[in-house]
């Protein structure tokens, strides 16, 4: 399509060109061009002013006449203004679009998707030129539904040839850019318009029944909380298991530091560096190590006290701290509780007794770098604060068709071309631009981690109790790891090398599988029938367990990834024969993903490796033929039968981690509200409570909590079900098994910067601490026997609900009295919460999710004022909260 584009612009040119010869009348705009230069495409991407907007979700407005009944579109407008006149036609506008577009509704563009996302806008034969001052609005038809102003993609690009036939460098359009809100430090996108229209704009379907979250709705949701000063006293977190007062509760100020009895942490075994991290935590907050300071004591635990990884005891008397445990893990979580406990007003902690171990050995976070790359330094800071709040699972995503992020000794092509994206057709300098990437490759959501890098980022992590677990997603979501392999062929075959070239080959060129992806990509999957894709497998493993070796923490952990795999192979030559050849009793083509998973596994438990993968790749695996001690991550929806394949998998005895999307998925919105970041694909809201409410041991009990996307209710069925056959379908946990731990996800789609990413997983980390780490005691028991929940099977009581909102207000507090404000002492830029307002007879009410953090409201006109209780206003009020240290401002919001 672009190389006849391109024949038909360079042919319409040279007939325009001849007409104006022979013409010598006034040529109209488009006649008078003949060819660009590259100034002038550079002056025209600084001016054309770019405005998208989304018009329509409703299917009868946005679907064609002949759609099907369930179909879902949406009609989303894009305004060209260029502020000079421009007659060339022949240019090419690039830009993504995560939802394809299926239609363009006007006549003088065309718009067709090129690879994944990434889509390209010309002009036809009925394009007219640009006028000054004119706006030409660009109309189409998308797939599915589009809810949010994150959707509109940044960076369009535009590109163009000079007279030669020579393509110029391509050029950002200027007004498509992020920009940086001075006052929340957050991206936003100044050519998307708001949304105005709830029903229109931002409901899904006519069953649609979530409420924007705007400031009355806020406030009605906020006013289940308030200003508690007594608990914050002796609260931390995460909860521990026993924690008792002492009797006359007392204040022991660490205003003079702490003297660690460092023989004493010896004489239990443990290096003093083992607990160094947790003591600069404390430093950090004023705390230092000092000769003068309160006594800290260490000592072994004896066999009495609860063994488990990370227990340890915490003493805190009038004049001196004791901690007891078995290992590193437990002295530094004790210390880490002793930093939890810390008031910064005084810098002191109350006497007390505390006796704690994790609920789960298993306590985790994911952070996706392919999509959009992070830097080391944001990695090393999640990592301080992983161990802050005693999480111990790292798994890092460093492979997915957007980008390979990750140096391998011997392959250099997997970073020096699958680690950029920017504007290369061939594919032999990056891969193709995706996610408003842009189409130049010195951007920040390009780059990778160097062998040296992370080697850096597992030693950090070592230090501080937490396993690094790599993954490269493959079979599928493998793109960039393709086409950086396809260009070492290329070149070894320019070579004569045809033996190295084949080594690391990943595809079959002769297969002519016609597929696409969930990210609609029709070449993102290994071919698992070519032995060198399992050369390549071994090659990567084995280079990123040197890494480890030398980090000292060798890998005992290796994330597959196999999921979403697109159905490819089904027409590949080499799959045919491999079949046929039948050596590893596959005969059916159907087989080979659940193979190439099944191998690779063994491959990895062979090396002493535990496998891991997302839940519906290895559900298609023959249990008999995987490890015993696979890992499994379940991302199934709870509110669409996700407990079924959560307790079929650990009925199956593997180590089963809940990573539930509507409540895991921290790339998710934290409100109902089209300017919040995230995708929304599983959830809307996903807000710190929601998070804190989680049932982990009772999927299906959360549905008696909890609504669907559309915020309608749902049942969960946990009964056994078997087909006609008898053959069990699903049913509940057996006795005795039992889910492994839990883990937050950030995938990074729309997660652009480091900042934007410290937003979306802060403050909801620390309540994914809470619940890896404590059991409450409202949650309600699992059932063996099976059972039906929804929100009248009555299993959460009314008791267990009121203890929940009393748990949750002493969070709450903690987290807008206390714990907010040492994030910002270790520089994490978390979300500050929108705020909830009412103006009610002239009065303005505010309130805020975490109460004691400060709030204003501002006037029209006038200067932003202190809110402190109701007040009299002139609607309409901006309103909006205040980090604890003042600098940083949560998103404005305006009530009537």
């Amino acid at each position: 399509m672009k190389t006849t584009w391109a024949l038909s612009a360079i042919m319409m040119s040279l007939s325009l060109a001849a007409c104006s010869q022979s013409n010598t009348q006034s040529p109209d705009p488009v006649e008078a061009a003949v060819a660009w230069q590259q100034s002038q495409l550079n002056d025209f991407a600084s001016q054309l002013d770019v405005k998208y907007r989304i018009v329509t979700n409703i299917p009868e407005e946005a679907c064609a006449e002949d759609a099907k009944a369930d179909e879902r579109c949406f009609i989303v407008e894009i305004d060209l203004t260029s502020s000079t006149d421009l007659a060339l036609a022949d240019w090419e506008i690039y830009f993504s679009q995560m939802r394809p577009v299926k239609a363009v509704l006007n006549d003088q563009f065309n718009i067709e998707r090129v690879k994944g996302d990434l889509h390209r806008l010309t002009p036809n034969n009925n394009f007219t030129g640009f006028k000054a001052g004119e706006t030409k609005t660009v109309r189409f038809r998308g797939e599915s539904w589009l809810l949010s102003e994150v959707d509109g993609m940044p960076n369009y690009y535009i590109v163009a040839k000079d007279a030669q036939g020579q393509e110029l460098q391509p050029q950002i359009i200027a007004s498509t850019m992020v920009q940086v809100d001075p006052e929340t430090g957050m991206e936003v996108r100044p050519y998307v318009e708001e949304f105005v229209d709830a029903k229109r704009q931002y409901q899904r379907t006519e069953q649609d029944k979530l409420v924007w979250a705007k400031p009355e709705v806020l406030f009605k949701q906020n006013s289940a909380v308030a200003v508690d000063e007594t608990v914050v006293s002796y609260s931390l977190l995460p909860t521990p298991k026993t924690q008792t007062l002492a009797d006359n509760p007392k204040k022991v100020s660490l205003a003079n530091g702490v003297s660690l009895d460092k023989q004493s942490l010896l004489d239990a075994g443990i290096e003093y560096q083992a607990i160094e991290a947790a003591v600069a935590r404390l430093a950090r907050l004023g705390v230092t190590e000092n000769e003068a300071g309160v006594k800290v004591r260490f000592s072994k635990a004896d066999k009495t006290t609860d063994s488990e990884a990370g227990s340890y005891q915490l003493t805190i008397a009038n004049d001196a701290i004791s901690i007891t445990a078995h290992e590193a893990s437990g002295f530094s979580y004790g210390i880490a509780s002793l930093t939890s406990l810390l008031s910064l007003n005084d810098l002191t902690v109350s006497t007390m007794q505390i006796e704690d171990s994790p609920r789960y050995q298993y306590r985790g976070m994911h952070v996706d770098v392919s999509r959009n790359f992070h830097s080391k330094q944001f990695m090393l800071d999640l990592i301080d604060q992983m161990a802050a709040y005693k999480l111990n699972k790292l798994h890092l995503h460093m492979g997915d068709d957007e980008g390979w992020r990750l140096e391998i000794d011997g392959l250099p092509e997997l970073t020096d071309v699958g680690s950029k994206r920017c504007h290369d057709f061939s594919e032999t300098r990056c891969i193709l631009p995706q996610l408003g990437s842009g189409p130049n490759s010195d951007t920040p959501v390009n780059g990778f981690y160097s062998m040296a890098d992370y080697v850096e980022l597992v030693q950090y992590a070592d230090a501080r109790q937490i396993q690094v677990i790599p993954s490269m997603d493959m079979p599928g979501h493998s793109r960039a790891a393709i086409k950086a392999m396809d260009v070492r062929y290329k070149n070894l075959m320019a070579q004569g090398n045809e033996t190295a070239a084949k080594e690391f080959l990943l595809t079959d060129a002769q297969d002519t599988t016609v597929y696409s992806s969930v990210q609609y990509y029709d070449d993102n999957t290994l071919n698992v029938c070519m032995e060198s894709t399992y050369h390549f497998v071994d090659k990567v493993v084995s280079e990123i367990a040197k890494l480890h070796e030398k980090a000292g923490q060798p890998l005992t952990t290796y994330h597959i990834g196999a999921d979403e795999t697109a159905g490819a192979w089904l027409e590949s030559p080499i799959c045919e024969a491999f079949i046929a050849d039948n050596e590893y009793g596959i005969t059916d083509i159907k087989q080979v993903g659940a193979y190439f998973i099944e191998r690779v596994a063994n491959m990895l438990a062979d090396k002493g490796i535990q496998p891991g993968g997302w839940s519906d790749g290895m559900s298609h695996t023959n249990v008999a033929k995987m490890p015993g001690n696979s890992q499994s991550n379940i991302w199934d929806v709870i509110a669409h039968k996700g407990h079924q394949r959560a307790h079929q998998q650990v009925n199956h005895g593997w180590a089963t981690v809940l990573s539930n999307p509507e409540v895991l998925y921290f790339d998710f919105p934290y409100e109902a509200d089209p300017k919040e970041h995230g995708y929304y694909w599983a959830s809307r809201a996903t807000n710190s409570q929601k998070v804190f409410s989680f049932m982990t041991d009772n999927l299906p009990a959360n549905a008696e909590q909890w609504q669907d996307i559309e915020g309608n209710p749902f049942e969960a069925d946990d009964r056994k079900v078997v087909d006609e056959n008898g053959k069990l379908i699903s049913g509940p946990i057996q006795q005795g098994k039992a889910v492994a731990g839990i883990q937050g996800q950030l995938w990074s789609e729309t997660v652009r910067s480091d900042q934007t990413a410290e937003y979306m997983i802060y403050p909801r980390l620390l309540m994914l601490a809470e619940r890896a780490w404590h059991k409450p005691s409202w949650e309600v028991p699992y059932q063996y026997e099976g059972q039906v929940y929804n929100q009248h099977s009555g299993f959460f009581t009314e008791s267990m609900r009121a203890q929940q909102a009393k748990d949750w207000q002493k969070m709450a507090n903690h987290l807008g009295q206390k714990e907010l404000a040492k994030l910002e002492k270790a520089g994490i830029e978390y979300r500050i919460p929108t705020v909830g307002a009412v103006i009610n007879n002239g009065l303005l009410e505010m309130n805020v999710a975490f109460p004691g953090l400060a709030l204003e409201y501002k006037e029209q006109g006038k200067q932003w004022q202190a809110y402190a209780e109701p007040v009299k206003v002139s609607a309409p009020v901006e309103v909006r909260a205040i980090s604890p240290d003042g600098k940083r401002k949560g998103r404005t919001q305006i009530v009537n």
